[in-house]
């Protein structure tokens, strides 16, 4: 009887204290999952009300869709550059900014204001600076360049461009994580190391480095996912141009053939899709990642 009495009581403080965040999670995750994949079984349209069920049709389509396909190499490229470049160049700058004083603190907030601006704000500031007109051509015609490149116009540079702009703004989050690793790492592994007579660079790659993993997981998974989904930049910036999808990332498609062609059951099955991409790419990623912070 008291068995029973005690797990009722635990029974009602899970449900008490956890419910509410199980509520939101499944009105606001789970349900619209569950209604995407069931509107990606279909051929729904807005404006089309005979909407009826065609299994996995779309899915088929999306096999053969240029289109798409065309927008999954973009958002792999663009992917790759932003997971990598902010993690190394944010690297190097929380190590020189892994100090003390007034001058390294007020670098660091300059380093992070980005961070905490708007995506629009940003991609606004940077298609005037890129423009054919902007200060970044201005300043090359300062060294002599009288015939600077289109960074936005010219389709061979619009990819790199916009994912430079990308890169600029995630890097704050990259020198915040790395310099909270640096600060966590025992001063006194790194005197023992310098009395065994280790360099600098020896005591980064021997002692730092290996350190820095948890902080390397964070960095990597968090811009794999941000990188993947990357909406915004794309839509202010280049619009998915110049040309025919040559900026044109999963996540920008999924929105122009959802509420500008209408074909919303389509686009279902395109947002269902790029889910099960993060998805997988994010848990091997963490799987691999989380094995080098075990060895340590």
């Amino acid at each position: 009887m008291e068995e029973g009495i005690l797990t009722g009581r635990r029974i009602w403080h899970f449900a008490t204290f956890a419910g509410p965040g199980l509520l939101a999670y499944g009105c606001f995750v789970l349900a619209p999952i569950v209604l995407s994949v069931g509107y990606s079984l279909t051929n729904y349209n807005p404006l089309r009300p005979s909407t009826r069920f065609v299994g996995f049709e779309n899915y088929a389509a999306l096999v053969t869709d240029q289109q798409f396909l065309a927008s999954l190499r973009v958002t792999t490229i663009m992917t790759l550059i932003v997971v990598i470049v902010p993690n190394v160049v944010g690297l190097a700058v929380a190590v020189m900014l892994d100090r003390r004083g007034a001058l390294y603190n007020a670098l660091r907030s300059v380093f992070f204001t980005p961070m905490v601006l708007s995506s629009v704000v940003v991609s606004v500031i940077w298609t005037r600076l890129l423009a054919s007109d902007g200060l970044v051509n201005q300043v090359l015609g300062w060294f002599g360049v009288t015939e600077p490149p289109g960074w936005l116009s010219d389709p061979n540079l619009a990819l790199y461009s916009l994912s430079s702009v990308i890169c600029w703004q995630m890097l704050g989050f990259c020198v915040v994580v790395y310099l909270a690793g640096l600060q966590g790492v025992p001063q006194e592994l790194q005197e023992a190391a310098a009395i065994d007579g280790a360099g600098p660079l020896l005591r980064f790659r021997e002692v730092t480095w290996p350190l820095l993993a948890p902080a390397l997981t964070i960095n990597t998974v968090v811009l794999l996912i941000s990188a993947f989904k990357i909406f915004d930049h794309v839509q202010v910036i280049t619009n998915g141009g110049p040309g025919t999808g040559t900026t044109a990332t999963v996540a920008f498609t999924v929105l122009q053939t959802g509420f500008v062609a209408n074909r919303q059951g389509y686009a279902s099955a395109m947002a269902i899709v790029m889910l099960v991409i993060i998805a997988v790419a994010s848990a091997l990623v963490l799987k691999v990642l989380q094995r080098r912070e075990v060895q340590l």
